[in-house]
């Protein structure tokens, strides 16, 4: 998994399909980070999930496990939860001129829990760190900070067609692997480690976070396609001041490496709605 609020996404649905414990998700959770507390943005949002208004002090996991339950409301057989990951341009999911828009931009993820627009919620998470002196020190994350706000807008899974994805990406892997290629050709002359080494080493982070066991296996491949893509685009990227000598080559190369971004995120977007589904099909 590749971020917080899918993590949570993904497990919290299965919890209320009957598919998984709390702890499970509790387990899921403290992948990310050793403590989550939840606070709400505003009185609408405290009003539709219990949370403490106004009163700003951060309520702990189990509290939001309990939120994130009374937002979804009575089980209707179907996800009440939808994942969002909202990049510049694209904020679709979002209510408009919001701070939860803002934020949830900001971070490039965010959840919508709820079908009744009245009572929906919106979720975004952020890291808080221990304080640290050395700037060449880069601590852990000490808690993982969820902030809720009234999303006036009901959470909507789009259905996608996992097979299109699929194939998608299988070019995307491709075009990723000659830019990535190509790269490895240019900065093995300046004594770089190997790109591909580090793409290895990004891909292992991701392998530690666990998927529902109701997942499909199909979907379970394309998130794993798209890490791979992605962590090539990552690596790639943050190799192309090294790796190439010139404007066109770096133009090129970016040329090559945007669109896959979009692809990625589509992919990761129709997996987990299967996922969602699949959890209430058991």
């Amino acid at each position: 998994m590749w971020c917080p609020s899918a993590s949570l996404t993904v497990w919290v649905n299965a919890w209320l399909a009957g598919a998984a414990a709390p702890d499970d998700v509790l387990d899921a959770l403290s992948q990310w980070a050793p403590k989550h507390s939840v606070t709400a943005y505003d009185s609408v949002a405290a009003g539709s999930t219990g949370l403490p208004w106004p009163d700003l002090d951060h309520s702990g996991t189990m509290s939001l496990l309990q939120t994130m339950r009374t937002a979804a409301g009575a089980p209707s057989g179907a996800p009440a939860l939808a994942l969002i990951l909202p990049v510049p341009g694209d904020v679709r999911g979002l209510p408009p001129d919001t701070q939860f828009q803002r934020d949830a931009v900001a971070m490039g993820e965010a959840i919508i829990i709820g079908q009744d627009p009245a009572r929906s919620v919106g979720m975004v998470p952020e890291y808080s760190y221990e304080d640290v002196d050395d700037p060449d020190y880069e601590p852990d994350p000490v808690s993982l900070d969820w902030t809720v706000y009234s999303a006036s807008q009901p959470a909507v899974i789009e259905h996608a067609d996992l097979g299109e994805a699929e194939y998608t990406l299988r070019s995307a892997v491709r075009s990723a692997a000659d830019a990535l290629g190509a790269l490895s050709a240019s900065i093995s002359a300046a004594d770089i480690d190997d790109p591909r080494g580090m793409v290895e080493q990004l891909l292992e982070a991701t392998r530690m976070h666990r998927l529902p066991d109701h997942a499909p296996e199909r979907a379970v491949r394309v998130l794993e396609n798209a890490a791979h893509v992605d962590a090539i685009i990552t690596a790639s990227s943050g190799l192309m001041p090294i790796g190439l000598q010139t404007s066109s080559e770096i133009a090129i190369a970016s040329d090559t490496l945007r669109p896959l971004a979009s692809v990625v995120r589509t992919a990761r977007l129709a997996a987990i709605s299967a996922i969602l589904y699949s959890a209430w099909r058991r």
